[in-house]
C-alpha cells in the first residue's frame, strides 16, 4: 500500500508540473470549445482527427503574425473566462461577444467579427416574422448569450435555454419550440441548411466578437490588435471569412468589400447533409473509431484508474480514522464522509478547479479531475470498508490481543485481509460507477470520451449512431475490471461454503467446504 501511495504521489507532481512545461513563449494557448460546434471550432466531417473552424484559422494566422505556435486547449464555451483567468491558456477565442459584464472581467481586443442575432422558425411557420410575434411563444436559444438577454428583454417569451445549438433546433425541427434565436453563423450553419427551418425577420442587434486577453497581459493585447490590423490590412481575415461563408454587411461595414466562394461552407454543408448508404454509414462509424480510441479512451481510463486509486487509499485511511481513531480526527473523517456523499460532485470539481486557484492552489485539469472523483468516491468506499471491517466478528480481535499481537496488528494481519475480501463487490461497484463518472470531468476542460462522443455528434448531427458506438466502448473498456474483480472474490473465498443438494440432507449435513 506504501509503494502504492509513493508511485501516485510521484504521478501526481508529475502531473501537476506538465502545465508549467507546456506554458512556453513560442506558443499561443487559445481557449475554445470544440463541441461548441461549426463554424468557429469543431472536428472535421471528412477527418475526425482534425479540428477546424475559422477561428481555428484566425487563431493560426494571428500565431503567424506573432511567431508562436497555435495551440488549441479545449475549455467549456461557459466556462471561458475562468479558464482564461486561472491560466490554463493565453487568449480566450470563441466567439466571444464583447459585452459590459465581460469587458470588467477580462480585456478584449478589437472586434475581429461582427454580426447580429436571426431568428428561425419551422418552415411551415406563418404567424411569427419577428421579436414582437414571440409573445406568449416558446423560444430557444444558448445558455449566457447575447440572444438570451435579447429574449430576456423582450418579454412575454417563454424561453428555454442549451448547452449546444444542435438540440434547439432539433426541438425547433421537431416542435418544442416556436422559435431559436442565435448568432448568424450558427444560424448559417445549423438553421439553413435544415429544410425543416428558415430565416425570419431581419438580424437583431448587432454583435462583435473580441479576443479575451487577461487584465494583467498588456503587452500581449497590443500585439494581438496589431496583428488584427495587419490581418484586416492583408485581406487575410477577409479571406477567412470568405472561406467559410461568413462574410456579411455587418462585418463589411468594419473591414469593406465583398469576396470570393465560400469554400469551406459548401463543403462543411455537403458533408453534413449527404444522404448516406449503410455502407458508408459504417465506413463512417469506424472512422470515428482511431478519435474515440485513441484520444478519449485513454484519457478516461487513466482518470478512472488513478481516481480509484485515490479513492480506495484515502477510503481505508478515513474508515481506520472513523472506527479506531482518537476522538477528533475521528470525528473529522466522519464530517468529510458525509459532506462528500451529501454534495454534487459536479459541485465539488467545480470548487476544486476554479475555486481553489483563489486560495493560491492552482492544478492542472487531468490532476483537479484524479482529485475531485478520488475524493468523492472516497467517501463511499470509507462506507464500504467499515460496513466490512465491524462485520469480522468481535471475538477475532478479542483473540488476536490475547495471543499477544496488539491491536495495529490484529488489524493488520487478522481483521483487513477478511474485510477486505468481503468489500471487494461494493468496491467493484464503485469502480464501475466511477467509470461512468468521469464524463463529468469535461466540464473542467479535459477532454475525455464523452467530450469526443459529444464533438463527433455535435458535428455530423448523430447522438444515437455516434453514442452506441461510444456506449459500446465504455462497456467493453469496464468489463475486464468487472471480470478480474470476480477473479479475485473467487480467489479469496477460500473458506466459503456452499448448500448442498436437498437428497444430501437425508445424511444430515447441510453445508460442506467448496470444491475448488
Amino acid at each position: 500500500m506504501r509503494r502504492i501511495l509513493v508511485v501516485l504521489a510521484i504521478s501526481l507532481l508529475a502531473l501537476a508540473r506538465a502545465p508549467m512545461a507546456r506554458g512556453g513563449s513560442m506558443e499561443l494557448r487559445w481557449g475554445g470549445d470544440a463541441e461548441g460546434g461549426a463554424p468557429y471550432v469543431f472536428v472535421n466531417p471528412r477527418n475526425p482527427q482534425e479540428t477546424i473552424g475559422f477561428e481555428v484559422d484566425l487563431a493560426n494566422a494571428l500565431g503567424r503574425r506573432l511567431h508562436r505556435r497555435a495551440v488549441f486547449v479545449q475549455n467549456q464555451w461557459d466556462g471561458l473566462i475562468s479558464g482564461l483567468e486561472r491560466d490554463n491558456y493565453d487568449i480566450a477565442l470563441n466567439g466571444l461577444e464583447i459585452t459590459d459584464d465581460r469587458k470588467r472581467q477580462i480585456n478584449f481586443t478589437i472586434p475581429y467579427y461582427a454580426t447580429a442575432e436571426q431568428l428561425s422558425v419551422r418552415a411551415d411557420n406563418r404567424s411569427i416574422s419577428s421579436l414582437a410575434d414571440l409573445k406568449g411563444k416558446t423560444a430557444g436559444t444558448l445558455k449566457y448569450s447575447l440572444a438570451e438577454r435579447v429574449l430576456e428583454r423582450e418579454g412575454g417569451i417563454s424561453l428555454r435555454t442549451y448547452d449546444g445549438q444542435i438540440n434547439a433546433y432539433e426541438d425547433l425541427a421537431n416542435g418544442r419550440l416556436d422559435a431559436v434565436l442565435m448568432d448568424w453563423p450558427i444560424a448559417v450553419y445549423y438553421s439553413k441548411p435544415n429544410p425543416k427551418l428558415k430565416f425570419v425577420g431581419s438580424p437583431i442587434s448587432e454583435i462583435r466578437y473580441g479576443i479575451g486577453v487577461r487584465k494583467q497581459d498588456g503587452e500581449l493585447l497590443r500585439q494581438l490588435n496589431s496583428a488584427l490590423i495587419g490581418l484586416i490590412q492583408s485581406g487575410e481575415l477577409r479571406s477567412i471569412y470568405q472561406k467559410w461563408g461568413l462574410w456579411n454587411s455587418t462585418t463589411e461595414a468594419l473591414f469593406a468589400q465583398i469576396g470570393s466562394a465560400p469554400q469551406a461552407y459548401e463543403d462543411y454543408t455537403k458533408s453534413v447533409t449527404r444522404q448516406l448508404s449503410w455502407r458508408d454509414q459504417l465506413r463512417q462509424y469506424a472512422g470515428y473509431l482511431p478519435l474515440l480510441l485513441g484520444r478519449g479512451a485513454p484519457m478516461t481510463l487513466a482518470i478512472s484508474l488513478l481516481g480509484m486509486a485515490v479513492a480506495v487509499s484515502v477510503g481505508l485511511l478515513l474508515a481506520l480514522t472513523n472506527l479506531y481513531g482518537p476522538f477528533f480526527p475521528a470525528r473529522a473523517a466522519r464530517a468529510f464522509i458525509e459532506v462528500m456523499r451529501g454534495t454534487p460532485l459536479l459541485i465539488q470539481l467545480y470548487l476544486i478547479f476554479y475555486g481553489l486557484p483563489s486560495v493560491g492552489i492552482r492544478l492542472s485539469p487531468f490532476v483537479a479531475a484524479i482529485v475531485g472523483l478520488g475524493l468523492n468516491y472516497a467517501a463511499y468506499e470509507a462506507e464500504n470498508y467499515r460496513g466490512a471491517i465491524q462485520a469480522i466478528p468481535r471475538g477475532q480481535m478479542e483473540a488476536a490481543l490475547s495471543l499477544g499481537m496488539t491491536r495495529a496488528q490484529a488489524l493488520q494481519h487478522v481483521i483487513l485481509p477478511q474485510a477486505m475480501r468481503l468489500a471487494i463487490p461494493p468496491v467493484t461497484n464503485d469502480f464501475i460507477s466511477l467509470f461512468k463518472d468521469s464524463s463529468i470531468v469535461s466540464v473542467i476542460t479535459m477532454v475525455e470520451l464523452t467530450k469526443v462522443y459529444g464533438e463527433l455528434a455535435s458535428t455530423y448531427y448523430d447522438y444515437i449512431g455516434v453514442g452506441l458506438l461510444t456506449a459500446a466502448i465504455y462497456f467493453l473498456l469496464g468489463l475486464p475490471f468487472v471480470r478480474l474483480a470476480r477473479w479475485a472474490e473467487e480467489k479469496l473465498t477460500f473458506d466459503q461454503i456452499t448448500a448442498v443438494p436437498a437428497r444430501g440432507r437425508w445424511f444430515g449435513v447441510g453445508a460442506k467446504p467448496a470444491t475448488r
